[in-house]
């Protein structure tokens, strides 16, 4: 399942990204999935270090003044499906989110 490839908004609000966990059931699944659905840059890696740089970023998905907001799809069976994968990667949302508050725009995570 390939996603829409995000696109900044014109101007000032909030950015909202979605992620698809449908059927992902292991870290390379995640990652790829990842790449899809946010439109990672081209110089994303393929791995834990790399998601977190671009969520570190973020200049790619623009500068919005509300914020950005990523809606993971699916989260409940991917955490079952890869527990650990599913570990490493609520770490990455949880540094980035921590990150970005600390400059004044916020990254809000929601599972679903």
């Amino acid at each position: 399942m390939t996603g829409p490839t995000p696109t900044p908004p014109p101007g000032p609000g909030r950015y909202t990204a979605t992620l698809r966990l449908d059927g992902v059931r292991d870290k390379a699944g995640f990652l790829d999935r990842c790449a899809q659905d946010l439109g990672l840059p081209a110089w994303f890696g393929q791995n834990w270090d790399a998601l977190a740089d671009c969520l570190r970023d973020l200049s790619w998905w623009g500068r919005p003044e509300e914020g950005f907001v990523l809606r993971v799809h699916g989260w409940e069976a991917f955490r079952t499906a890869a527990p650990e994968a599913a570990a490493t990667a609520a770490e990455v949302f949880a540094e980035a989110t921590g990150h970005w508050a600390d400059r004044g725009t916020p990254l809000t995570v929601r599972y679903e």
